[in-house]
């Protein structure tokens, strides 16, 4: 499926420990749009992402008109994630093409989520576990690494994040075994703004 009408850059970014662990995807997907690979969670970290995938709408003089999203654009994993990617595409057309608004309804009062203090110790302690697990020094950023999931739990690019450099398969069982404690404890793994979730 076609996701950009004409004026609009699309830009992908992946969150990876090194840019061949995304040439695969990156490759198979046959993008006409940049891929960028951020190996320090440098995005994540200034936008609050705290799941993949985040979509953030910015406009031409790079306000954001369209806070914080989830959005699949193929439907590849909606067997899994239940996400139907028409409705959206169809949103980001119209907004693009000046025929629809970037949000609406109870949409329209949403903001970008600002971390609390607790979020930012969180990512303080994930960057130096990251830091320290790039030179090598893995024993030193495993406490490091597991304060950061305890502090934000609902963080999962911290949590998936810190899966590989700790011998740990980010798509293996364990991931799934953390996803399926977290949603088992009343909590969502992806929350979507409400006025374009496509949940089938």
């Amino acid at each position: 499926m076609e996701l950009a009408p004409e004026g609009l850059t699309v830009l992908t970014v992946a969150f990876d420990n090194d840019p061949e662990d995304a040439r695969p995807w990156i490759e198979r997907a046959n993008p006409t749009h940049p891929s960028l690979i951020d190996t320090n969670y440098v995005l994540a970290d200034l936008y609050n992402m705290v799941n993949v995938p985040t979509v953030v709408w910015i406009d031409e003089e790079g306000q954001i008109v369209r806070p914080n999203d989830v959005f699949f654009v193929t439907d590849t994993y909606s067997a899994l994630t239940g996400f139907r990617p028409e409705k959206p595409i169809e949103a980001l057309r119209a907004w693009v093409t000046g025929t629809g608004p970037a949000v609406s309804g109870e949409a329209a009062s949403a903001r970008p989520p600002q971390p609390t203090e607790r979020d930012q110790l969180a990512r303080a302690h994930f960057a130096l576990g990251w830091w320290l697990a790039q030179q090598g020094r893995r024993d030193e950023a495993e406490p490091h690494l597991a304060r950061a999931g305890e502090l934000a739990p609902h963080d999962f690019t911290i949590r998936r994040g810190s899966m590989r450099v700790r011998g740990k398969d980010p798509a293996g069982p364990e991931f799934f075994e953390m996803v399926a404690d977290w949603t088992h404890s009343g909590h969502d793994y992806y929350a979507p703004l409400p006025d374009l979730a496509s949940e089938s």
